[in-house]
């Protein structure tokens, strides 16, 4: 009978031990995000990657942002082991000016990392306003960024986006860059006097291409203040079945 009770002993131990070892582990290969120059008015956005390491189911519980001007979501909420999510973080330059630095503070079940924190920095460029004594040409964007969202592969999908020269000269666009040869550009004007616009359309095509990807486009202008102005552009590409 002791023996008995004794191996019974044993089982709940290892039972325990076992039960004590399994246990989630929040992880993001990426702690810290730079959005560089961001001109004051703009809303930018940023994904983080979080990953459960361990082996038990991570449960997200909550995510809040160190100042009203931030925003975050995760996409889920409940990550299995070795499952992965992303945090959509957007900043709000309004009102805002100089260095920035921000964080998000993600909170889960982890039991060693309770609390895990993103951070983010900009350096948030105040509106100037173009008097005759500044004098030459002003590239002004609309916005720096456009988000796809998800698409299937092989698409081509395409945005609009316009830009004005708020300078008092005029504004020569001399070449756009693209990062890659899946994106295309095609402006409607490449000269500009002070206070017209134009458009720029931006062809993406997602053939042979899968997940989430990152592009940017540069408009190269005479701007002498900002000669090269990037444009960054998301997508989720969804994996044709074969």
């Amino acid at each position: 009978m002791k023996r008995v009770l004794f191996l019974v002993f044993l089982s709940l131990l290892a039972m325990n031990i076992y039960s004590q070892q399994k246990q989630p582990k929040i992880e993001a290969p990426e702690l810290l995000y730079d959005f560089g120059d961001v001109q004051e008015g703009n809303i930018v956005k940023h994904e983080f990657v979080v990953k459960n390491t361990g082996d038990d189911v991570l449960e997200i519980k909550r995510v809040r942002a160190s100042c009203g001007c931030t925003a975050a979501k995760p996409e889920k909420n409940r990550l299995a082991p070795g499952e992965s999510t992303t945090i959509m973080v957007e900043f709000n330059s309004e009102d805002r000016g100089g260095i920035q630095r921000k964080h998000i503070y993600v909170n889960s079940n982890d039991p060693e990392t309770p609390e895990l924190r993103l951070s983010f920095m900009c350096n948030v460029l105040k509106k100037e306003e173009v008097t005759s004594e500044q004098g030459g040409p002003k590239l002004k964007l609309s916005r720096n960024q456009h988000n796809f969202g998800i698409v299937n592969e092989g698409e081509v999908v395409s945005a609009e986006l316009e830009f004005r020269n708020s300078g008092s000269e005029l504004l020569k666009i001399s070449e756009v860059k693209s990062s890659c040869g899946c994106t295309a550009t095609v402006l409607s004007k490449k000269e500009l006097k002070p206070g017209e616009t134009g458009k720029i359309k931006i062809n993406l095509d997602t053939s042979e291409r899968e997940g989430k990807i990152t592009r940017t486009v540069t408009i190269v202008s005479n701007d002498p203040q900002q000669p090269n102005q990037p444009i960054t552009i998301y997508v989720n590409i969804k994996k044709r079945n074969t």
